[in-house]
């Protein structure tokens, strides 16, 4: 009996012809919950686009269901964290989209020198306006790219052909790395200040979030026109409009916004802003791209090999004592970028205990696509996460023991960083229920639940410290809901470990920093 793939939404022929002939193919409107639910009752695998969502009342629909495949990037139609639980790997097409939205941000910014589009209505309303419509060259003048991830990389090379200097701003990436490719690195401040046109290339995180806000807009030439083909919000909304009214920027090129759907906007009102509904991904090659990739990723999936583009676990064999370390390993990749602050020169997984008598290169794989997962725009897989190390220079290693005297089996990330200084943070699986927790923070002991929302301190050993930061959390209505201690007496410092009930915003980070004193201060989110 042939295994059931649904197709839940149109997809080019050539994916159903990578399927190929071991499958039986069904069809059905994965938009319509009616027709959905029901269809997915005997499937083995899914394929979808942005319109179907697989959400935990559709993957329970699916008994028999074994992977979810997103033709294309994005997977917020998707419950991975519901997948995982049943069981059920989530695949997409990572690299699908990147020329496509690299060639789309260039065309956003050769559509703000020249003012195309609005030049383009004018004429066609029988307006003869040159004057109007006069425009900017790009050559030799300077794009400041923020985000040199693949994307980035793409509309450097590409505008540098235009004559254009290019600087760029991204804490993850090497120096060295950057020249290579012909960029300057800068800090954001001085990217802000130098750049005639800047491109947004982010992926969008709590620390990412209104990046480009009011302070930004008022540290940039009047004459710099702003693209933002990445995630909305990177660009605060409100921010710009009022850059624009003031005179302070002088144009625009936007695909993404803060809330999506969206058709209405004080942005639309402005002829020096260019506006698209959100089509980085959207050209027959990229959809052709993404439908074959996906269709041999369920190939693989359902046959038992080795995915790529598996987004929640790993295709292939990994003992029933190993998965259970894949979440710990990831959130604490996630923790150690975090306190690092940038990408480390080396990065060692080291993986303590009984659990060693399995393969646990996994483990390994699943820290790094932790530590990549808010540095990088693009979603980050089990087989990307080591080609985003080795772009940036990172080198990995794997150390096992079966020795781990305090703790039945403990998983540390440790990395040097360009100065010198070690980062490291450790957890373990906690009794019957294997509770994820830190047990170490670099030279403190640490016992700690891991939790959606932490942070870390570290500050000169003293009475008062906890009740201020206590009354801070509390002005702020940030809820404490466990907290601990650790002293160093080596070094007279100590460090305190929270977990709240939301993230702590960066102002109220930056006030306990000043009344504390704290040497090292960090709010991690883990909640998306």
């Amino acid at each position: 009996m042939k295994p059931v793939v649904l197709i839940a939404e149109e997809l080019s022929p050539a994916t159903v012809d990578a399927l190929g002939p071991d499958f039986e193919i069904r069809t059905c409107n994965g938009a319509d919950r009616a027709q959905l639910l029901p269809a997915l009752a005997e499937v083995d695998a899914v394929l979808i686009r942005s319109a179907t969502k697989m959400d935990a009342e559709a993957i329970a629909a699916a008994q028999n269901l074994k992977v979810i495949a997103r033709a294309g990037v994005g997977l917020d139609n998707v419950d991975v964290q519901a997948a995982t639980k049943a069981g059920v790997m989530v695949v997409n097409a990572p690299t699908s989209n990147i020329v496509t939205a690299a060639e789309l941000a260039c065309g956003l910014l050769i559509s703000t020198a020249r003012h195309i589009p609005a030049a383009t209505a004018a004429l066609k309303q029988g307006e003869w306006k040159r004057s109007k419509y006069t425009g900017v060259e790009l050559a030799e003048k300077t794009l400041g790219v923020v985000g040199l991830g693949r994307i980035g990389v793409l509309v450097a090379q590409r505008m540098s052909a235009f004559g254009m200097k290019v600087v760029a701003y991204d804490p993850y990436i090497q120096a060295a790395r950057a020249a290579q490719m012909g960029v300057k690195l800068l800090s954001l401040d001085e990217l802000l200040e130098v750049s005639d046109f800047i491109t947004v290339h982010l992926p969008k995180t709590p620390e990412t979030l209104g990046l480009i806000g009011d302070e930004a807009l008022h540290k940039v030439k009047p004459t710099v026109r702003i693209v933002n083909a990445a995630r909305g919000g990177i660009v605060d909304e409100g921010a710009l409009i009022s850059a624009l009214k003031d005179g302070r920027v002088a144009g625009a090129g936007l695909d993404v916004y803060s809330s999506e759907p969206c058709t209405d906007s004080p942005l639309f009102g402005f002829d020096n802003v260019v506006c698209t509904p959100h089509l980085g991904a959207s050209t027959d090659e990229a959809q052709e791209k993404a439908g074959i990739a996906v269709a041999k990723s369920v190939r693989l999936a359902l046959a038992g090999e080795l995915v790529p583009d598996a987004v929640n676990v790993q295709g292939g064999v990994i003992a029933e004592d190993v998965r259970p370390g894949l979440p710990l390993a990831e959130r604490l990749g996630r923790i150690f970028t975090a306190l690092a602050g940038e990408v480390a020169v080396r990065l060692d997984v080291e993986v303590r205990g009984e659990i060693t008598q399995h393969d646990v290169k996994v483990l390994e794989l699943s820290a790094l696509k932790g530590v990549f997962e808010d540095v990088v725009a693009e979603t980050v897989s089990y087989v990307n996460a080591p080609l985003f190390a080795q772009e940036r220079g990172l080198e990995v290693r794997l150390t096992t023991t079966s020795e781990s005297p305090d703790h039945r089996n403990v998983i540390s990330v440790r990395g040097t960083l360009n100065d010198g200084r070690t980062v490291s943070v450790s957890g373990t699986l906690s009794g019957p229920k294997r509770i994820q927790k830190i047990v170490g923070v670099d030279s403190f002991d640490v016992d700690v639940i891991l939790t959606d929302h932490m942070a870390f301190f570290r500050y000169q050993d003293r009475p008062g410290v906890v009740g201020t930061l206590g009354r801070i959390l509390g002005d702020a209505e940030i809820n404490i809901e466990g907290m601990q201690v650790s002293p160093d007496t080596e070094s007279g410092d100590a460090l305190v470990s929270l977990t709240v009930d939301r993230e702590i915003p960066q102002p109220v980070l930056a006030e306990i920093v000043g009344e504390i004193g704290a040497k090292f201060a960090r709010s991690v989110d883990l909640a998306n």
